[in-house]
């Protein structure tokens, strides 16, 4: 795993550092401590995971993922935040950021919140990422794009912050089928991502706050 690391807090990059390179095979290869430094790391390093910082002097970390996302770039970007319901944070996902993590997690939370962000398998913390969408994300705002009957069933799992594995098990199909409907969600979309997909779905209507609270 090439992972990079943008703050502007020298300290708290090194903390995360430390974290990060306890796991086997995995590497910090760049850092940044503003976004137009972020930009330019990515660009040089081609890490699989940012984690970047939203608040910093000079260009923020919301810019810097669009530029990052505009460009591109197959690297994830995993927002570091300290408030857990944040417009800003929210922002950044609409830019393209796979999701969150709040500065203060255990490290095991963190290294957790890094793999799954590198997998593209589900929405981190699905409680705290569902919560900043549905505060957030606007009604009627987007237009949803045709879907299958099947694939709406999937969006609607995607919504609730399942895995494949759980939609699979749920929809009674097999992963592999799974992947197919999410690839064609995210195509028909014109998303990367499924928390980009999951913003489209609250914003469209088709999916409406509390509709997942269930799970």
């Amino acid at each position: 795993m090439r992972i990079a690391i943008v703050d502007d807090d020298p300290l708290v990059r090194m903390g995360l550092k430390a974290i990060l390179q306890s796991e086997d095979g995995w590497d910090v290869v760049a850092e940044a401590g503003d976004g137009a430094a972020a930009v330019a790391e990515v660009r040089r390093a081609a890490p699989d995971v940012v984690l970047m910082d939203v608040r910093m002097p000079g260009m923020d970390g919301l810019e810097a993922t669009r530029l990052i996302v505009q460009a591109g770039s197959a690297t994830k970007v995993l927002v570091l935040t300290t408030f857990e319901v944040d417009e800003y944070v929210f922002e950044a996902m609409r830019a393209g950021a796979a999701g969150f993590v709040l500065k203060r997690v255990p490290p095991t939370e963190l290294i957790e919140a890094v793999r799954i962000v590198a997998s593209g398998e589900s929405l981190l913390f699905p409680a705290s990422t569902r919560a900043v969408i549905e505060r957030f994300a606007g009604p009627g705002q987007l237009d949803m794009p045709e879907l299958t009957e099947r694939e709406q069933d999937v969006l609607r799992e995607l919504a609730r912050g399942r895995s494949n594995l759980e939609i699979a098990t749920g929809l009674f199909v097999s992963v592999e089928t799974v992947k197919s409907h999410v690839a064609s969600i995210l195509t028909k979309l014109g998303v990367r991502d499924r928390t980009q997909a999951v913003i489209v779905a609250y914003e469209s209507g088709f999916v409406r706050p509390g509709d997942a609270a269930d799970l």
